[in-house]
């Protein structure tokens, strides 16, 4: 890509997503926020706000004498966000992280807190092999210790995509070992893996699973009554009590996993799953089976 191919530096597109999100589940944004979140000053973060404003949302902000602030528009439409609540709330989450590290970080966010979890373990040469391998399509040879056999086997990978799973990575890859595409724990390398100089024969577009896509539809847990399904129907968003998400097949156990969806041996308590796969036969039980080894890789179990 040529560097005029892209609109927007990456520093400005970051500002003008704080400048969005900000003012969109605040209500009110100040060049205060933009200060302190990116260390410039006050002329600079007032000309990021006034070239947001002509260059790509003209109507988006109004200036508030009373609130000495930007307020989002009547007819508020955003460009460089998507204009959900995750965004604000991931914003927080970073501020959280970065204040961890950098006890006098302020940047004019409420107090807000993140519940951690431990984190797998990665080592730096695991990492560096398996972007070097997957982001030049070469195979990866590396010692993996596997929960379904005892032992370090040597395994010859050729890797397409690194998967984030909440706080968990792997890495989707065809290996010649089971003569399948499988996905292996970026935790679970052992010694130095190798990004070797042959090419990958088979690549991402071999991968049927990875390919085929799914649509999972999700509903309220049938057990609950009609109360308490119509509360997590509005967690939801879904509509007709319905919740429709499309997701590629190689995924779709993770995402069931992750919103505590179980197939086959439902939990005991509706209360504690509260979701359903309504479409188990259309979405298929090979794939629904795969849940356990996905629970093992992506550390949900």
């Amino acid at each position: 890509m040529k560097k005029t191919d892209w609109p927007i530096r990456w520093d400005l597109l970051l500002r003008y997503r704080l400048i969005e999100i900000i003012a969109l589940w605040e209500g009110r944004l100040t060049t205060n926020h933009i200060c302190h979140s990116f260390g410039i000053g006050r002329q600079q973060a007032s000309k990021d706000i006034n070239t947001y404003l002509r260059e790509l949302a003209p109507d988006n902000l109004v200036y508030d004498r009373h609130l000495k602030g930007y307020v989002p528009a009547e007819n508020f439409s955003p460009v460089v966000t998507r204009g959900h609540a995750s965004e604000y709330l991931d914003l927080l989450a970073r501020q959280e992280h970065l204040s961890d590290t950098f006890e006098t970080l302020n940047i004019s966010l409420p107090d807000s807190t993140v519940v951690q979890g431990p984190h797998r373990v990665v080592q730096p040469d695991v990492m560096r092999a398996v972007v070097t391998a997957t982001r030049h399509g070469r195979q990866l040879r590396a010692g993996y210790a596997s929960l379904a056999q005892p032992g370090i086997s040597q395994r010859t990978l050729e890797p397409h995509t690194l998967v984030c799973v909440g706080h968990n990575w792997h890495l989707r890859a065809w290996c010649e070992t089971t003569g399948e595409f499988s996905d292996f724990a970026l935790s679970r390398f052992r010694g130095e893996p190798e990004a070797v100089r042959l090419r990958s024969r088979r690549t991402v577009h071999q991968d049927d699973e990875w390919n085929r896509e799914l649509t999972l539809v999700l509903t309220p847990d049938s057990r609950l009554s009609k109360e308490r399904q119509d509360i997590i129907a509005t967690d939801y968003g879904m509509t007709n009590h319905r919740l429709e998400l499309t997701t590629r097949a190689a995924l779709a156990p993770y995402v069931l996993s992750r919103l505590g969806v179980a197939v086959d041996t439902p939990h005991p308590d509706p209360l504690v799953q509260q979701l359903e796969l309504a479409n188990a036969e259309q979405v298929g039980r090979g794939t629904l089976h795969q849940q356990k080894t996905v629970k093992a890789v992506a550390g949900l179990c």
